[in-house]
């Protein structure tokens, strides 16, 4: 346990450097880019990332820390208004921490069910898809187009600790185009009249495509589709919500498993 009165140094002041480094991290995408670093909040998400041998660089707490940290991280004490004022989230908790952003990998899965996701632009529920992802086995979640960042706060959030084990792939067309040429069989979530129900199509060693519930999924990607599904609703429903959908067909997907 990492007790407050040994932490390396303690912040009294938010003018300290640090807390303009939080603060920009939390709000600037270009910024974690740049920096290659990104903030968490909360001692649950701590002990995920710690458990996962995520890179864990900066913590800031108010409370003691009740489980091991790398030893090399950099630990703060500040009281609990200043941690309130540097949090990027409404319900801020007692304790924020930095990861260093993982190098991009290769796609380099063959087999299995992959989720993408097209222009999904709200972080809760590409927080929420990558967390039921995760449940559910699925060997990745693919992001093209306007999708959120991954590690916007209130993803990282959502995802409650999946961010730090699934894999995660960001994807333009062409790179999509590449894989449907190398035999990948693409599945389109739609609600055209010429979808085939859910149930009636085996949904394992594919890459299912789910859109925005505003606009579906874009015609480029639809054109990579070989076949298109729909999830069964009322005629005066328009659309899901983009993680309930998800969620559905790829608790359909594990089913064909069985």
């Amino acid at each position: 346990m990492i007790n407050v009165e040994n932490a390396v140094q303690k912040i009294t002041s938010r003018k300290n450097p640090l807390c303009a480094h939080l603060r920009n991290l939390a709000t600037s995408k270009s910024y974690r880019d740049e920096c290659g670093e990104y903030i968490c909040d909360g001692k649950k998400l701590l002990e995920e990332a710690a458990a996962c041998g995520a890179e864990i660089k900066t913590v800031i707490t108010s409370s003691g820390i009740p489980f091991p940290v790398p030893v090399d991280t950099r630990v703060f004490f500040a009281q609990r208004g200043l941690i309130d004022s540097l949090s990027p989230l409404k319900n801020a908790q007692d304790t924020l921490f930095t990861c260093v952003m993982p190098e991009e990998k290769d796609f380099a899965h063959t087999n299995g069910t992959h989720i993408l996701l097209d222009n999904v632009q709200d972080p809760g529920n590409v927080g929420t898809i990558l967390r039921t992802a995760n449940a559910f086995g699925i060997k990745s979640v693919i992001l093209t187009g306007g999708c959120a960042d991954t590690h916007n706060p209130k993803t990282i959030r959502a995802t409650m600790g999946a961010i730090f084990r699934q894999d995660v792939y960001r994807m333009d067309l062409p790179e999509l185009t590449k894989l449907r040429n190398k035999g990948f069989r693409f599945i389109g979530a739609a609600l055209h009249e010429d979808c085939a129900d859910i149930s009636s199509v085996r949904l394992d060693d594919s890459i299912i495509s789910i859109g925005s519930e505003g606009r579906g999924l874009s015609e480029a990607v639809l054109s990579l589709c070989d076949e298109k599904i729909k999830i069964p609703v009322v005629p005066e429903c328009d659309s899901l919500n983009a993680a309930v959908a998800a969620a559905i067909i790829m608790w359909e997907a594990t089913r064909c498993l069985h």
